[in-house]
C-alpha cells in the first residue's frame, strides 16, 4: 500500500464513493459489502442466493460480530441475512450499534 492509500483508509476518504452510492439508494447502510465476481464465486450457493436477496451494504455485519476466519465470515453474514428477511429496521439497528462500538471504541478495522 502507497503512502496515500494507507492515509486514505486511515481516514475513510476511501469510502466517498460508498456513501455516495448510500445516499442514491444503490447501498443500504448496513449488509454484506459488495463482492467482485470471483470472491462471490468462492462463496457457497445458499449463501450467493441470501446475499442477492438484499442490497449490499456500508457497514458489513461482521464488524458486530468480528468473524477471524472466512468460514466464520460466511457464518456472521448467513446469520444477518437470515434476520434481516425476519425484521430489517431491527436487525440494522442492531448490527450498526453494535458494529459503530466495535468501530470507534475497540477500534476494529477492515484489512
Amino acid at each position: 500500500l502507497t503512502f496515500w492509500g494507507k492515509f486514505l483508509r486511515r481516514y475513510w476518504i476511501d469510502e466517498i464513493p460508498q456513501f455516495y452510492n448510500l445516499i442514491i439508494g444503490n447501498i443500504s447502510l448496513v449488509g454484506p459489502r459488495a463482492l467482485s465476481e470471483h470472491y462471490f464465486s468462492i462463496y457457497p450457493k445458499d449463501i450467493q442466493y441470501l446475499r442477492s436477496k438484499i442490497k449490499p451494504g456500508l457497514i458489513p455485519p461482521y464488524y458486530a460480530d468480528m468473524p477471524k476466519s472466512f468460514d466464520e465470515i460466511i457464518v456472521s453474514e448467513k446469520k444477518y441475512i437470515k434476520s434481516k428477511i425476519k425484521n430489517p429496521l431491527k436487525t440494522d439497528l442492531a448490527y450498526f450499534t453494535k458494529s459503530v462500538y466495535n468501530i470507534l471504541i475497540k477500534g476494529a478495522r477492515s484489512s
